[in-house]
């Protein structure tokens, strides 16, 4: 509705403007407004800015020659004023556009950066699984070994503790058998001599 109403008093304010192409002033400021208007960055900004320069060129205009100094002095202030508001709604803009790609590119940045965080502690997360279980199989392959070495040496004791058996049974015997030996020695006479042959 705002824009409608200052669209109207535009249109209102154009006619008068185009009767004076005669006034230099009116002519040079009215196009510099013009291009505001055609220009589709600074289309839909500045429009209060724009009509209160409008209406301060109409009063250019239908000024008496002694007010005119000062009319064209209100009429170019106003123009210039459109023009920086409109140049300040386009920077504005352009700043807001440039701060949410900003703020975009911050949260693209920061979801690539949680990613990234995300795939480097899954990595670092397999890697310690991964030493873990070499951990855990050099463990059991620690423990049997040294079962078998356990085991090896116990193999070895019984072996050796058996052949010390063997050992010593056999000695035994050996022992019995000499001393059955000398009871037969005992029990045997001695053998007669032989009497000498007499010529």
């Amino acid at each position: 509705m705002k824009y409608l109403s200052i669209g109207l008093a535009a249109l209102l304010l154009a006619a008068p403007l185009a009767q004076a192409a005669d006034n230099p002033d009116v002519l040079r400021l009215s196009q510099r407004l013009q291009a505001l208007d055609a220009d589709p960055g600074t289309t839909h900004v500045a429009a209060y800015e724009r009509l209160q320069a409008r209406q301060a060129l109409q009063a250019l205009e239908q000024a008496r020659s002694s007010d005119r100094p000062a009319a064209l002095k209100v009429a170019q202030a106003r123009v210039e004023t459109a023009e920086v508001a409109a140049q300040t709604a386009v920077t504005q803009r352009e700043i807001d556009r440039l701060d949410r790609e900003r703020s975009e590119l911050l949260v693209e940045a920061s979801r690539r950066d949680a990613d990234r965080a995300r795939r480097e502690a899954e990595r670092l997360r397999i890697q310690a699984q991964i030493q873990a279980e070499e951990a855990a199989r050099l463990r059991e392959q620690a423990d049997a070994a040294t079962t078998a070495q356990a085991e090896a040496e116990g193999a070895l004791d019984s072996v050796a503790s058996g052949q010390a058996a063997r050992l010593r049974a056999a000695r035994q015997r050996a022992a019995e058998l000499a001393r059955q030996e000398a009871e037969l020695m005992r029990d045997v006479p001695p053998a007669p001599e032989e009497a000498d042959d007499k010529p």
